[in-house]
């Protein structure tokens, strides 16, 4: 379902050409890369995040990362105020609408905040999931900002 819910997305977008459905599992950035072709690097990990809405709720908040880039907690904490704190595995699809291994900012649930972490700038192409753990989108940084909704950029990542 996640698969066709990111299609729908993308497509209303202008981008469904874009995804790929590789023969391997793109479940992880090391699968992704190879199941690809590409370099670890150019894998848009979308990282989900669990941070107190102002009415006091929970609420999800993906930050779409470089591959290879870890979350610097120090920076976190300065941009957002709270300390880091992914979401529980058995929340992250009842809470964005894609599971593990597909988590995707396509076609996410109302009220999920998106934001694109600076590392992803080192490269012109990148591949997101899209929805599932056999999926990926392949765009350019200017396509990505464009089908995100043109999200905030943030530097949270080391």
């Amino acid at each position: 379902m996640s698969l066709e819910r990111a299609r729908e997305y993308l497509k209303s977008k202008g981008f469904e050409s874009n995804i790929i459905i590789p023969e391997h599992s793109s479940a992880t950035v090391a699968e992704a890369a190879q199941a690809l072709g590409c370099e670890p690097g150019m894998i848009a990990k979308t990282l989900s995040f669990l941070q107190s809405g102002p009415d006091g709720l929970d609420k999800a908040v993906l930050i779409l990362a470089e591959g290879m880039a870890r979350v610097d907690n120090r920076k976190y904490k300065d941009r957002f105020g709270c300390k880091a704190k992914m979401i529980p595995a058995d929340l992250v699809e009842e809470m964005t609408g894609h599971g593990i291994g597909g988590v995707c900012p396509f076609g996410v649930k109302e009220g999920v905040v998106i934001y694109l972490d600076q590392s992803l700038k080192k490269h012109e192409t990148v591949y997101p999931a899209a929805g599932t753990d056999h999926s990926a989108v392949k765009l350019t940084i200017a396509e990505l900002e464009e089908c995100c909704g043109r999200p905030e950029w943030v530097d949270v990542c080391k």
